[in-house]
């Protein structure tokens, strides 16, 4: 290497180095450089084997071996980084949709207490934000103006839910609302001054019951027409309850997808309360073909509500979808699943996913699991969160003491603090604050005496005082 590339190559060490703040870089460059020429090499060689310097040759190694530590330590920085600006993007749009969520869902509240005006007002604010459920509120925005004798908006509302989502399942009901709305004088329409819904809907219940055939076509003229909310969730739960093949059937349609996604959320949650074979069946062939998360989650929710542990299990393993994941691991752990859940920790490698289950294996109150893994778990992270789970649980667990003397990691006694704090247990805070060598850890133990309403810490704390 020339004197001229020797300074070329350490100049663009150095350019490149100054924007990460390695103080060493250029130092070490030129070395490496150096050592490169003919005639310095050796001369260095020999001056780093010689007795009279013996210093520089350790100092050359320190100087690399920081260096590369550096480096590997800015890469790691920089993928953490990385990942977080990812997970603020993800939470950012969670939080988007879980706002829209919330617009809908208090517009259909509107509609159930006739509070027309309102409910047209919160849909027409989720359709200016053009999320996932557009089409949705432009029907029911359209179904409220019908409701309120606003006949040419109802029409153009239904116009638009047609022009911009020629594929929506929405658009059926749309058609249907369209009908109802031309037969209309246009006048508005005073709410009690219409049948009563109640009384309908119980001699619908009765035919279903003894006559099913006759009740049928009853039923699906309340599901395909342009009914309010309230009406055909009644009307559908008539047929859930009706136990006859020709309602299984019908109900079979719509939860996979014959009708609109409102509606086929609804027979897929009547699925799951009323459970069997069938319906089990019914909600295996939902999942498979369904697309949209929302309907695989209210399947998940089926199998919750069913007592379905098996399959749940199968999709806490194979479901690569890491959001229908957690939901479905958060299930077992409702519906009380303690063995699935242990089986799962041990196959799962994803530390998120081992976080996710330690969360259900509190749901289901599993203590001696946690226990284990906050005991024998390698993983610190992990082993914090069996604490946390623990203290959640009551903190009074005979294993958090042995966890707290024999854990390494002083983020995991802390925790083990924490777990005492939650259950109120001022008996083994206090046991620390009296053994505990680090005044650090001997401070926190106090402090969260300090804050607990018990007889005994208070007890503890007047000892402190007198001393």
């Amino acid at each position: 290497m020339t004197p001229h590339n020797v300074y070329k190559f350490s100049a663009k060490l150095d350019e490149r180095e100054c924007l990460v703040g390695h103080k060493n870089a250029l130092r070490l460059a030129l070395s490496v450089a150096l050592l490169a020429l003919p005639g310095v090499a050796g001369a260095a060689r020999a001056n780093m084997q010689s007795p009279a310097e013996p210093h520089a040759s350790a100092q050359f190694q320190a100087d690399s071996q920081q260096y590369a530590q550096d480096r590997a330590q800015q890469k790691l920085d920089a993928e953490e980084e990385a990942r977080d600006r990812e997970q603020d993007k993800k939470d950012q749009e969670q939080d988007r949709l879980d706002h829209m969520q919330d617009i809908y869902s208090e517009g259909r509240e509107f509609l159930d207490e006739e509070s027309y005006a309102d409910a047209v007002k919160k849909f027409s604010e989720l359709v200016a934000l053009n999320g996932p459920q557009t089409d949705a509120a432009l029907y029911w925005k359209a179904y409220a103006e019908n409701r309120q004798g606003k006949r040419e908006a109802a029409l153009a509302t239904t116009a638009e839910l047609k022009r911009r989502f020629p594929q929506s399942r929405w658009k059926k009901d749309a058609e249907a609302l369209d009908i109802e709305v031309k037969q209309r004088s246009g006048g508005t329409v005073n709410p009690d001054s219409q049948s009563d819904q109640d009384l309908k809907f119980l001699a619908l219940q009765g035919i279903m019951n003894s006559n099913p055939e006759r009740g049928m076509p009853l039923i699906a003229k309340y599901l395909d027409g342009p009914g309010s909310p309230k009406e055909k969730s009644k009307a559908l739960f008539l047929l859930a309850q009706s136990g006859s093949p020709q309602a299984e059937e019908t109900l079979k349609k719509i939860a996979l997808g014959q009708s609109n996604p409102e509606l086929q959320r609804k027979a897929v949650e009547y699925l799951g309360i009323f459970g069997g074979k069938r319906s089990a069946d019914t909600l295996a062939e939902v999942y498979a073909n369904s697309k949209d998360p929302d309907i695989k989650r209210a399947v998940l929710q089926g199998y919750m509500v069913s007592g379905n542990h098996e399959q749940l299990f199968v999709l806490a393993k194979s479901e690569k979808d890491e959001g229908l994941k957690r939901d479905a691991i958060r299930n077992l752990g409702i519906s009380g699943a303690q063995s699935e859940l242990q089986q799962l920790y041990q196959s799962e490698n994803s530390i998120e996913a081992k976080t996710e289950i330690l969360q259900a294996l509190f749901l289901s109150g599993d203590s001696r699991k946690l226990a284990q893994v906050a005991q024998e778990e390698k993983n610190p992270e992990l082993r914090r969160a069996a604490v946390r789970n623990m203290g959640l649980l009551g903190g009074r667990e005979p294993e958090l003491q042995s966890i707290y003397a024999k854990d390494p990691d002083r983020s995991v006694k802390e925790e083990v603090l924490n777990a005492y704090f939650l259950g109120g247990n001022a008996a083994g805070l206090i046991a620390v604050a009296r053994n505990e060598k680090d005044p650090q850890l001997r401070k926190k133990a106090v402090e969260k005496l300090s804050l607990m309403n018990s007889k005994e810490g208070t007890e503890y704390l007047m000892e402190l005082l007198q001393k």
